[in-house]
């Protein structure tokens, strides 16, 4: 009787784990941290200015942007195909969509982007739906029309060429920088800490949870496989959160060539740290940047 009601007692907690992950799965994916959006000028961040959008579901964005600015040069010296450089007397630069993690915002990776900022090229980051200053919620769909409109933005802009748009995306960010890439007409991918798919994360975190729960894709193995631009792929070889194993599966299935940078040491969220000025320059390298 008394294994009877152990038995019990753990289909229905199970039942209740169940449950709960259904209903709270978009909160476990999505932490939508909030934070008040800094003002660059404020913070020493004279070439930055804040910016209001507003994405296809009505949902009020809020983020920076980063006008070019003039810094090392830098030669390419990857096999990679590259896209159109900008002369000297070109009006117009390069643009940088910048997608972050999934525990981050704008306020508290500004210092990142601002240190990441390609010589010559704009950047645009955003805060996600329900993220740092932006309004709405946080969820797959959001964050996907969230990157149309943060693209659509980006390509308006008069100081930027629409043919030389570069995409950034960092562990959640991957996913929505695969998205970009796989609808909109992009020069170059950039993906750190890639995992495959929400199925296999879920699988690999939470083995006891039945696929059938899950409602979130966040596929960055299909989106891969529709991107033919040249794709540059950053991860920690000792990354326990997003296996290695994951970026590297992401790689292969890219349609297009892809250049893999295994940074070593690194775990999932000391990257930047580790990867250092290498990283860095590694990505300036990438974008094809000569200053002006």
């Amino acid at each position: 009787m008394l294994v009877l009601r152990i038995l019990i007692g753990v289909g229905l907690a199970y039942l209740v784990l169940l449950l709960l992950a259904w209903l709270f799965q978009d909160r476990l994916a999505f932490p939508a941290p909030r934070a008040k959006l800094p003002d660059p000028k404020r913070v020493g961040v004279e070439n930055g200015e804040r910016v209001e959008l507003v994405s296809g579901d009505g949902t009020k964005l809020v983020g920076w942007y980063l006008t070019p600015k003039v810094g090392e040069v830098h030669t390419v010296r990857n096999n990679l195909p590259q896209p159109p450089r900008a002369s000297p007397t070109s009006p117009t630069s390069a643009g940088l969509l910048w997608f972050y993690g999934n525990g981050e915002t704008v306020a508290a990776i500004w210092p990142i982007v601002r240190e990441f900022q390609p010589p010559g090229t704009a950047v645009l980051v955003l805060d996600y739906p329900g993220y740092g200053g932006s309004g709405g919620r946080a969820t797959e769909g959001a964050l996907y029309a969230a990157a149309d409109a943060a693209y659509a933005a980006l390509t308006a802009r008069p100081d930027v060429d629409p043919r030389r748009i570069y995409v950034y995306g960092r562990s959640l960010g991957s996913a929505v920088a695969t998205y970009t890439a796989a609808h909109h007409p992009v020069a170059g991918l950039i993906l750190e800490s890639p995992f495959t798919n929400a199925a296999a994360m879920a699988k690999y975190h939470y083995g006891l949870l039945p696929r059938f729960l899950l409602r979130l894709s966040l596929d960055n193995v299909a989106n891969v496989r529709r991107v033919s631009c040249p794709i540059l792929l950053f991860h920690g070889d000792a990354d326990r959160l997003v296996p290695t194993a994951m970026g590297m599966a992401v790689a292969a299935a890219a349609a297009g060539p892809v250049e893999v940078v295994l940074i070593h040491g690194a775990g999932h969220n000391d990257t930047y740290d580790v990867g250092g000025r290498s990283y860095r320059d590694k990505m300036w390298r990438f974008i094809g940047r000569t200053g002006p």
